[in-house]
């Protein structure tokens, strides 16, 4: 009954689309698919799932932050009293005695002193730090108020050694205080670093974010009417090309209002609360958009996602029924990730065979092209190479999807031949 029903629902969507699409109107098509998508409740549950769920995630840091931070600034105004011996001579007694400490008599004493409770800690410093041990005993009071023994023995080393050496630039040298301000150059210019690398990269997170939000819908987008029967009755009064063409269209629009959903509440969260949620603080103006691998970038994502789309497409064309396309689905999604296995030769040395491979073969090109764009390895006559691939190569897939979305459609029981439907269309035009 319920696949009954699902049927005849569909069949009037369909019916009422048709008188619309009387003249093969790609924007009504557009619509027609955008609209039917965002108002099923599925869609709407898996949209607003993430963003509810990363609202409470950040709830519960921003409380936990908040409880951490008084705290440790508890633990910090906090002061203990203990014991020491210094075989060194390192140590400053005005010091120790400023942060709480006592010279120790007898270490042996001062240990069973901890043990029995006494006194809270004690701390044996060696004849030579370089070479032995500092030993710092305490009483347990907890995994992390623990810290706080090995931290003050330490810092009091480290006052007093300071005070030794008597120079601040000496103790800013050996303690690593000093700052370096480092500049690279490339054709003569600065070069941008890593500011120069993030931008270009970004467009691999969205190519990423719009082939996992969008590839099951492209999957399923021409096996629903197929599974339904309803494509005969579509393909009466619309073009296949004008079809297909019109849920991708479509199905890129959900997407984008798919990842602005998702960002909405990381975009709130780090103008608003930022500090609270210990997020970094991006600062923009160390970025810099070079024009080069900028547009390089957006070109691979537009031709990685036009050759993935028509994989898919085409796939939902061959099989007849969503769950034998699934077989396939996850393997090609894989291909997006197989390049990070060879990411640091990917980095440093691009030259290598297997990721030459990686650069050139459809699948893997988009994501090792998007990567060494960001890093800077991908020349101009690369880049301009694996643009027009992934274009011609993505348009002909995308057309060879239209051939099989033809003859597909009415394949219910069956994967489609492919060799079959050229040999038809050979019959046909005789």
């Amino acid at each position: 009954m319920k696949s009954s029903s699902r049927f005849t629902a569909n069949s009037m969507n369909w019916r009422k689309a048709e008188m619309a699409m009387g003249q093969h109107n790609l924007g009504t098509v557009i619509s027609f698919e955008f609209f039917r998508t965002i108002k099923k409740r599925g869609f709407v549950i898996a949209t607003l799932a993430l963003p509810v769920i990363l609202v409470l995630i950040f709830a519960l840091v921003y409380a936990s932050n908040a409880s951490t931070k008084d705290t440790a600034a508890a633990q910090k105004s906090a002061r203990f009293a203990f014991t020491y011996t210094d075989a060194s001579g390192i140590i400053v007694p005005a010091a120790a005695k400023l942060a709480g400490g006592t010279v120790a008599g007898d270490p042996a004493a001062a240990i069973a002193a901890v043990k029995d409770g006494t006194s809270e800690a004690y701390f044996a410093y060696p004849a030579d730090p370089a070479k032995e041990s500092v030993k710092v005993y305490g009483a347990d009071k907890g995994m992390f108020e623990n810290d706080k023994y090995q931290a003050v023995a330490k810092e009091l080393l480290a006052v007093s050694a300071q005070n030794q050496v008597g120079s601040p630039e000496l103790t800013a040298a050996l303690t690593g205080a000093v700052k370096f301000d480092s500049q690279t150059f490339k054709d003569g210019s600065v070069a941008p670093g890593v500011g120069g690398i993030i931008p270009p990269l970004l467009f691999l997170v969205v190519f990423y974010i719009s082939m996992i939000l969008l590839s099951n819908q492209m999957l399923n987008s021409t096996l629903e009417e197929k599974e339904n029967r309803v494509t005969e009755m579509i393909l009466t009064t619309l073009n296949p090309t004008t079809l297909i063409t019109g849920k991708i269209i479509s199905l890129f629009a959900v997407g984008l209002v798919q990842i602005l959903v998702f960002l909405a509440p990381v975009g709130l969260a780090y103008l608003f609360f930022r500090d609270r949620l210990a997020l970094p603080e991006v600062d923009l103006s160390s970025l810099v958009f070079e024009p080069g691998p900028m547009i390089t970038g957006a070109l691979l994502t537009l031709g990685g996602f036009t050759v993935f789309t028509g994989v898919l497409v085409a796939i939902g064309a061959i099989m007849p029924t969503a769950k034998e396309a699934g077989t396939v689905f996850g393997p090609l999604v894989a291909m997006m990730f197989i390049p990070f296995y060879t990411f640091s030769l990917i980095i440093s040395n691009p030259g290598a065979l297997i990721v030459q491979i990686f650069t050139y073969f459809p699948l893997t090109a988009p994501v090792t092209a998007l990567l060494r764009n960001g890093f800077g390895t991908l020349n101009p006559v690369e880049a301009t190479v694996v643009v027009v691939e992934l274009f011609v190569v993505g348009t002909l897939i995308l057309r060879l999807a239209v051939h099989l979305f033809r003859y597909g459609s009415i394949e219910y029981g069956r994967k489609l031949s492919i060799a079959g439907t050229f040999r038809r269309n050979e019959l046909a035009a005789k």
